[in-house]
C-alpha cells in the first residue's frame, strides 16, 4: 500500500553547484526542486493527450546569485545518476529563471526542456497543474485543518548517495492554516523537521480514508505546497558574572514556512507575462 503516488518521488530533482578546487570538480548540493507541468492544451482528437509547460520549481534563495545549477536524475536502466547542467543566465546577463512579483513569496520557476531529459533515458514525472494539486480555495473546501498529516520530500544537508539520487520523506502535520484563510498569511505553518537543503521541497497531502464527523475525508495525495524555510528560535546564554547575554544560539523549532501552489501556478504566470512583454 503507497500513500504517495510512486510517480510524485520521481517528480523531485536535487539542485546542486559544480565547482573546481584545485583543478579537481567538486559538487555540493544546495537545495531541492520539482518538475511542475502547467496545463496549455489538449488535443480534441485525441482526449488522452494533454501539452503542458514544464517548470523546475523551487525556492527564489536557492537560485539567487548562481549563474548555473546542476540537476540530478536517474536513468531507467538502473545506472548511475546523471546531472545536468542547467544555465540560469543568458550570455547577455538576463535571467532564464523568474520569481513570485511579491518579493516576500520565495517561489521561482525556470523552463526546463523535458525533451532532452527524456531523449537522455532519464526517469522522471511532473505534477500537474490540473490533476495532482490543492490550491487555498480547495483546501479550505475540502477542510484540510490543523492536525492533518503531510509528508516533506527533499535532500536536508545535501544528503545524497554518490551513484543515484534517492529522495528523503519525512512525515508532519499542517501546524496552523487559519491565517491563510482568513487572509492573514500568504502561506501556513508544517510540524515537521526540515534542514537547509529541504528548500524547494514539495508538501505532500496524506490522503485519509476517514475523518471526524461531518468533514469531508481527501483520499488522495496532491500537491499542497513548497517548503519555504524552517522557523529558528533563539537559546541564549547568560553570563553567570555579569548577568548580560554572551551568547545566542538559534535552533531549529521544528516547524516550517510553506508557500501554497497558488504562488507557483502566480510565479508562472510572471514567466509567460514577461515573455510576451519581451
Amino acid at each position: 500500500m503507497a500513500l504517495i503516488p510512486p510517480f510524485f518521488i520521481d517528480c523531485v530533482v536535487a539542485i546542486g553547484l559544480q565547482t573546481t578546487q584545485n583543478g579537481n570538480p567538486t559538487k555540493s548540493w544546495i537545495g531541492t526542486g520539482f518538475l511542475f507541468g502547467n496545463f496549455i492544451s489538449s488535443d480534441p482528437n485525441k482526449p488522452d493527450t494533454r501539452n503542458y509547460q514544464v517548470y523546475l520549481v523551487t525556492n527564489k534563495h536557492v537560485l539567487h546569485n548562481q549563474k548555473n545549477i546542476i540537476l540530478r536524475f536517474n536513468p531507467q536502466n538502473g545506472q548511475p545518476a546523471t546531472d545536468f547542467p542547467a544555465a540560469l543566465e543568458e550570455p547577455n546577463g538576463n535571467k532564464l529563471w523568474t520569481v513570485h512579483l511579491n518579493a516576500d513569496t520565495d517561489v521561482a520557476v525556470l523552463p526546463i526542456n523535458i525533451q532532452f531529459i527524456r531523449d537522455a533515458g532519464m526517469k522522471f514525472d511532473i505534477f500537474k497543474s490540473d490533476s495532482d494539486i490543492l490550491l487555498k480555495q480547495q483546501l479550505e473546501d475540502n477542510q484540510v485543518s490543523e492536525g492533518d498529516f503531510i509528508f516533506v520530500l527533499g535532500f536536508p544537508r545535501g544528503m545524497m548517495p554518490t551513484d543515484r539520487q534517492h529522495v528523503i520523506v519525512r512525515n508532519g502535520i499542517i501546524a496552523r492554516i487559519r491565517d491563510l484563510y482568513e487572509n492573514r498569511s500568504s502561506g501556513y505553518i508544517i510540524d515537521s523537521l526540515v534542514f537547509p537543503g529541504n528548500s524547494g521541497g514539495p508538501v505532500i497531502y496524506k490522503p485519509e480514508i476517514v475523518s471526524i464527523q461531518e468533514t469531508p475525508a481527501l483520499n488522495r495525495a496532491a500537491l499542497i505546497g513548497i517548503v519555504k524555510s524552517y522557523i529558528p528560535y533563539q537559546d541564549v546564554a547568560i553570563s553567570q558574572q555579569t548577568q548580560r547575554p554572551r551568547i545566542i544560539f538559534e535552533e531549529n523549532s521544528g516547524l516550517a514556512n510553506v508557500e501554497t501552489v497558488d504562488k507557483i501556478i502566480e510565479t508562472i504566470q510572471a514567466d509567460v507575462t514577461r515573455k510576451t512583454i519581451a
